[in-house]
């Protein structure tokens, strides 16, 4: 396991009564504590890995857990921050090796891998019906697996269009609602135009990000608005037939002709060509919000994803939190965690980083996400069902790694149903390796 990068959090003195370390043995959580429950019922030490996101989220939690040292004193964090780079592949070492923290923080769809791998123990002891309730449905489908609950996140996530309004105009380019979104004809019509007002790479699709889990988020919506996936659902058995399939192959066709016909850079210096006025439209995520406001002003606007054939698609599904298997303070863990995703905590993260606060009761007073307010959008689109999970399935790794392989070499000329065979073949084979991963 790679040496960790540590940032210490003197954040209590109390009295320490149980940790989470390599040779715990599991506990099963106790059927009285729920999240919101009050302070005090829990004490100990509770050790908590996050990853290293961007600074507004890392100082919102810090914040976070400052906060709770402030109001609760018989328990004791200690957190450490991973890169995010490598987050899955060192805490898939750390469990090898029996050092997983009580309380950690993933990627959404890695629940399912997690769960099935026994990395986890499920909230539903932990959690009261009236404070599921106040999660979005979203939150809840997300970190479900099995029929039981998992993990719980401060916020939601989706994509869409970022817009510079005066380009658009100048152009001529007919502003799109959620209602009405671009049709697939449009939305190339739109890229011609623009590319003929003078903009060298009209769309930006964040190429900048790399390979990593952004490739699968951020790309995978154009396969299910033209029909296709990354998976067979029906059963999360196969991926032939479906990601290399006729309607996945169209899906990838045009987006490699988003590059050949000079719309997207493959290989842009930064991440700020938007934000600079060279180009009109951002595909990206909430995240980007703060950024853009700023640079844009009155002229940014926020436009719903384009139906490319079978209705509008976009990701959904973020950052949340799990108790580890190994916690042997489940108690103060869920303690922790409830303060975490508490409605007031949510609240500072999303103002923090734009993101989709999690429950009803802070998107109610989010003067991002509210009703009328300027990110609306996403939520309306994570509750009219735009927004599609990730693959419910533990093989998830293996196909966000399969996928994000063949978005790489598609972008670089290669043949597109030759690079989806090959990605559905590595996905097939990874289930049959692990018997369809049957449910433990």
């Amino acid at each position: 396991m790679k040496r960790l990068w540590i940032r210490s959090f003197s954040l209590l003195v109390g009295l320490i009564l149980a940790g989470c370390g390599a040779a715990a043995t599991p506990t099963n959580p106790p059927t009285t504590s729920t999240v919101d429950a009050n302070p005090g019922a829990a004490s100990g030490t509770v050790t908590l890995w996050f990853h290293s996101g961007q600074g507004a989220e890392r100082d919102a939690l810090n914040a976070t857990l400052q906060a709770f040292a402030a109001k609760n004193s018989a328990i004791k964090i200690e957190a450490i921050e991973l890169p995010e780079g490598a987050y899955n592949d060192q805490v898939n070492a750390a469990a090898l090796a029996g050092e997983l923290p009580c309380l950690l923080d993933f990627d959404g769809p890695f629940v399912y891998n997690y769960a099935w791998s026994g990395y986890l123990q499920p909230l539903d002891s932990l959690i009261s019906t009236d404070v599921k309730a106040d999660f979005l449905p979203s939150i809840i489908q997300q970190g479900t697996y099995n029929g039981k609950l998992y993990s719980l996140g401060q916020f939601d996530s989706g994509l869409g269009f970022y817009a510079n309004k005066a380009l658009l105009e100048k152009a001529g380019v007919r502003i799109p609602t959620l209602a009405q979104p671009w049709t697939r004809a449009e939305l190339d019509q739109a890229l011609s135009k623009l590319k003929a007002n003078g903009l060298q790479y009209p769309l930006e699709l964040k190429m900048n990000y790399g390979r990593g889990e952004w490739f699968s988020y951020g790309f995978s919506p154009f396969l299910q608005s033209f029909g296709g996936d990354l998976i067979d659902r029906s059963n999360y058995q196969k991926a032939t037939g479906t990601l290399n399939g006729a309607a996945s192959v169209e899906a990838m066709q045009w987006f490699q002709s988003l590059f050949t016909n000079g719309y997207v850079n493959p290989k842009p210096a930064g991440d700020t060509d938007f934000a600079e006025g060279k180009a009109a439209l951002s595909w990206v995520g909430h995240w980007a919000y703060p950024d853009y406001a700023k640079a844009l002003g009155a002229d940014l606007l926020v436009l719903p994803a384009a139906d490319l054939g079978k209705g509008s698609k976009t990701g959904m599904g973020s950052w949340n939190w799990g108790i580890t298997s190994k916690c042997e303070n489940p108690a103060a863990a869920a303690e922790v965690l409830s303060f975490i995703v508490s409605p007031e905590e949510v609240l500072r993260m999303s103002d923090a980083n734009g993101a989709v606060p999690a429950r009803s009761s802070a998107i109610a007073k989010s003067k991002l996400f509210g009703d009328g307010a300027p990110l609306n959008i996403y939520v309306q689109q994570l509750t009219n069902g735009v927004a599609v999970p990730r693959p419910i399935t533990p093989a998830y790794p293996v196909i966000t790694s399969a996928f994000a392989e063949a978005v790489d070499n598609i972008v670089a000329g290669a043949d597109v149903q030759a690079e989806l065979d090959k990605a559905a073949q590595k996905i097939d084979a990874d289930i049959e390796d692990n018997q369809g991963y049957p449910v433990k």
